[in-house]
Parts: structure tokens; sequence; C-alpha cells
């Protein structure tokens, strides 16, 4: 390659290429020897060092940095310097400025969004998809004298994602503080405090404040939560309670060299005390999201290959209404005994089952993660009958209607090779309220109503009732029940019509299927008013003995018709009995 502000005529190079050439030529000729039996052959030359594989100069290393500015240009520019800048991190950002050609860096951008993507599997990057969005979203929302995405709120949107909550003050004015910062009443500059629930990386319950001081609609991201306070340097106006009251003067609030000027409270103690939290919290932020997961976390969000005998589980998903805008979304996890690794120990047989889960948005933002143990402990001489059940583990959600995904993965602790990975979308249903609506129609080997302290609390209870669910063994596949149990079924019923006289008016009508015969074993119907004649939800709860059932495929079947909406619907479960 010839060096920049190097120029030769046309003419010149095709003298220069012809000399060189020739030169060659001579050069292979003069090399070659001929052996008595005619065979021409090439000396082998000496090694020549290769000039590319010595340290650079200082000079060089400048020309390649001018270099790479020359080259990055046009879309690339664009894409590391606004497409990616919040999100990118240091080491990415120095590995493309490292790249050499065009096909490296479209190489580079393809594995930046795969590494990002939630559902490798997919051909859509839903990450990347969110992203840009984000930005559109950003210049539509936050432009002040600058594109909406190099404002502070739009770097954290971008890489957060939209806030829990926002605690907007569009137009400042009156404020009356807070405890925490030393309560008084003062007037401010415009300001917004974002709340977060959780970010990964970071923690939960993050508040992160942005101030308009300019009231030119530019609001920066602040650690000092005093900025806001329009008054801050009025002498005798916007006073604290403690400066109000004569025990701290309104001069103190500027000596110490803190991160806040709050001034005195009752709290001041505990906020000097959190400011190294507050300043950690902030450089995080500043940081690019985090990409990587430890432990369990790794298999959620890659395709990594099983090492060992894959874990198999089974899972169940329900949906029951909380509110109109809040759905509780039951998950039961159905372990195998028999696929547990057991260790043995003074006559006791001990088995351990780590669970990592969660749940989160199709962009991959985690909105719910858990993390449980499931512990299978028997006497050495019963480890061969505690191997023939199951263990069953359950977590419950409070969700809004929407589409979700869903990681679990859990691990055998007594083999770490032994390891099982679950991955599903679900799709919470919303309950509208015009519309006559139910939850799942769960069957259970086990349902009994819970005392007044633990209703809608704990492990498998659903409002006032304990149930645990019978989990499938496979898509489309029945659960199954033995002779020795009973069969519960457990549905609730939303917006039943409520007539003139105050009453719901729905008739349910029950059947237990025998699918062999395709004839009813089971056959009944009943009044929602038999129930709560005044309510528009209703919760049904059926338990009957299988004892006399014959083995064989069944299958519950439930009919609602309200007389008063005019509408219907039925609803199906299939079981096996053993």
């Amino acid at each position: 390659m010839l060096m920049q502000g190097w120029s030769l005529r046309p003419a010149v190079l095709g003298v220069l290429a012809l000399c060189l050439t020739g030169a060659a030529a001579s050069a292979t000729a003069s090399a070659q020897t001929t052996d008595t039996d005619g065979v021409k052959r090439v000396p082998v030359q000496p090694d020549v060092p290769d000039p590319t594989l010595r340290p650079r100069t200082d000079a060089e290393k400048i020309q390649t940095q001018k270099n790479l500015k020359r080259e990055l240009k046009g879309s690339y520019k664009t894409w590391v310097e606004q497409d990616v800048r919040w999100i990118i991190t240091d080491e990415e950002l120095a590995a493309f400025k490292s790249l050499s050609n065009d096909e490296e860096r479209d190489q580079f951008i393809e594995n930046f969004w795969l590494r990002r993507n939630p559902n490798p599997d997919s051909p859509e990057n839903e990450y990347r998809e969110e992203h840009y969005a984000r930005i559109a979203y950003a210049n539509e929302h936050f432009a002040a004298g600058k594109s909406g995405w190099r404002t502070d709120r739009g770097h954290i949107y971008i890489a957060y994602g939209k806030p829990d909550s926002i605690e907007a003050h569009p137009s400042g004015g009156n404020y009356e503080r807070p405890m925490e910062e030393g309560g008084g009443n003062t007037s401010t500059f415009p300001f917004e405090i974002w709340h977060y629930r959780y970010i990964e990386g970071i923690g939960d319950n993050i508040d992160i404040e942005f101030v308009d001081t300019c009231m030119c609609g530019d609001y920066h991201m602040t650690l000092d939560r005093s900025e806001k306070d329009a008054l801050k340097y009025v002498p005798g106006a916007g006073l604290t309670m403690s400066e109000q009251q004569g025990r701290s003067n309104k001069a103190d609030r500027f000596t110490g060299g803190g991160l806040e000027q709050l001034g005195a409270g009752p709290q001041s103690s505990s906020n000097q005390s959190k400011q190294f939290d507050r300043l950690e919290t902030f450089a995080k932020l500043q940081a690019p999201p985090v990409i990587k997961f430890k432990d369990l976390e790794s298999y959620m969000v890659t395709s990594k290959i099983l090492t060992g005998p894959p874990f198999l589980f089974d899972v169940r998903t329900d949906y029951v209404k909380v509110t109109n805008d809040t759905v509780l979304v039951p998950l039961t996890l159905q372990i195998h005994n028999k696929d547990i690794t057991y260790n043995t120990k003074d006559g006791v047989s001990t088995g351990t089952v780590n669970i990592l889960g969660r749940v989160s948005s199709l962009t991959g933002r985690p909105l719910q993660t858990f993390e449980d143990t499931v512990a299978v402990q028997v006497p050495s001489e019963l480890l061969a009958k505690e191997e023939q059940k199951q263990s069953v583990y359950w977590k419950s959600f409070p969700l809004r209607p929407g589409l979700y995904k869903v990681d679990i993965v859990i691990k055998d602790v007594n083999n770490p090779d032994h390891v099982g990975r679950w991955q599903r979308s679900v799709n919470v249903p919303k309950f509208d309220d015009d519309q006559l609506a139910h939850s799942s129609l769960i069957l259970a080997d086990n349902m009994y109503r819970v005392p007044t302290k633990d209703i809608g609390a704990g492990n498998f209870v659903i409002g006032n009732t304990h149930i645990t669910p019978r989990v499938p063994t496979g898509i489309a596949v029945p659960v199954i029940f033995h002779r020795n149990q009973n069969l519960n079924f457990w549905m609730q019923l939303y917006n039943l019509g409520i007539g003139e006289n105050k009453q719901n008016g729905a008739t349910i009508e029950y059947q237990i299927m025998d699918m062999a015969t395709n004839k009813p074993i089971f056959d009944a119907s009943e009044l929602t008013t038999r129930i709560n004649p005044n309510a528009d939800q209703v919760t049904i709860e059926k338990s009957m003995s299988l004892a006399s059932v014959q083995p064989g495929k069944y299958q519950v079947n439930i009919k609602v018709n309200d007389a008063v909406k005019k509408q219907q619907f039925a609803e199906t479960a299939a079981f096996t009995v053993d």
C-alpha cells in the first residue's frame, strides 16, 4: 500500500511494474539449479522478517487513527456515535475501532445485536427493534435545542426503557419537601423523578431525578436533590423545618462538601450515610447496560449447549383476574424425583435442586426474578419409593395484560452438569368489563380453605383456597389422577351480568365425560345465585372421589350461560385415571 501523500503518474507506475517483474524473473532464474537427473530445484530462501509483525512507531499509530477517522464515516459513524452510543461498552467500542474494513464492521454489528437478543433462535431481534423505537420516542419527547437522544432523559430511556412510574412537575412552583429532603415548603424549577422497580446490574427501586434549571426543557440528571430548589440561594426563603425552628442555619447547607445541599432535617444523618450509594448508582447508570449474567442466568440469554444429560421438568401456567389491569399468573413446576441425584450420608438420602426464573418483556427487560431451592430428604431405605413421586414448586406473579417471556433454569446440585431449561412466551389475557370471562380451569389433587391469616398469601394459595394443580407431563397430555385421590376443579367467573333485581342470573353446567364411551359419568347444574347472588364474580370449587371411576381417559366440561348478558362460554380439561 502506498503511503498517503505519494503521487506517481500512470506511465511511471507501468514502468515500475515491468522493472519489478523483470527483476523477480531474473532472480528466480539465477536461483534455480539443475541436478544431474535433469530436475530443476529452487533452494530454500532464508526467512525474511514480516514488517507487519513489528511494533508500530508512534507516527504509524497516529496515521492509523487518522485513517480510521476517515473510514468511519457515513452509516458506520452514525451507528457508533449515535445509534449505540448509550449501550455499547468500552471494550466493544475499542474492538470496533480496531477493525480494518467494512466487512469486519458489518460482522461486528451483526454480532453486537445477537449478543443482546433475548431469543437467539428467533429470526427477529426484539432488542434491536425496541432500541430503535426508544430512540424515536426520545427524539419525539425529549428534544430541547438538541436531539432527544442526546439529552439525559433520552440517554436513560434508551438504555433502560420506560420507567415504571414518573413524578412530573413540568412547571415547578410550590413544593412541599418530603422529610428525607428536610421538610418545609419551597419553590422549584421543573423536575421529574423516574422510578424503576428493578434495573439489571444496578438494583431494586431506583429513583432518578432530572432538573430543568434553565427553564428551557433540557432536563439534566442530578445527584443533588436540592438542585431543583429555586430558592436555595435566596436568604430566608424556602427554609427546611429545622431552619424554620432555628435549630440550623441556611448557610450551613453550603458547608461540609457533601454531594447534596439539602439542609439539616430529621433524616440528615441517613442522607449522609447514603451518599456513596447514590454516587455508585449514578456511576452505574452512566455505564452501558449489563449484558453478561452469572451461573444459571447464562442459560437464559444464550443458546448455551448443555454438557450433561438434560434435566427435564414440567411447567403449568394459569391466569386469575385480580383487577382490570392486573392478572395473577401462577407458575407450577413439577420435577420427577427419580431425575434428581441423591447424596446419602448417615442413612439419609438428600437431593437438592436450585431453581432460577425470570419474567421479562419481549425486549428482554427483566420484570420479575425468583430463585429458590427444592429439597427431597428421606431415609435411605425409603428412597426407591420416594423416587416414584414428584416434587412441585409454585410461584405467582401479578402482571398486566400482554405478552411476556418466561425463562426457568434448574440445576441438580449433586450433579452440576445436570441442568434443565424451560422457555416460553405467555400471553396474559385482558378481562374486559363487557365480556363474560373466566380464569384458568385448574384440576387439582389437593384443595382446601386456608385460615383467615393466610388468605391471599403463601404457596399454592389463590384467594382463600389452597390449590395444588396437577401438572401435565407434556403439551396436550392429560394430567394423571389415581383412583385413591379426589378430583378437584377450580375456576372463577368474571363480569357476570346483574339484573334489575340486583342479582346475577347465570347457569353453570358441570359434566365429566368418559372419552371411551362418550357418555357422562357425572352431570349437574346450578345457578350462580346459589353461590354469590349479588356479585359479578363467583368462584367454582368442586370435588369428587375417583374411587369408583374405572381407569381411562376423561374430560371435565363446564358450560356457563349468562341470562342477563346473553353471553355464554364452555371450558374443558382432560385427565386420566389410572
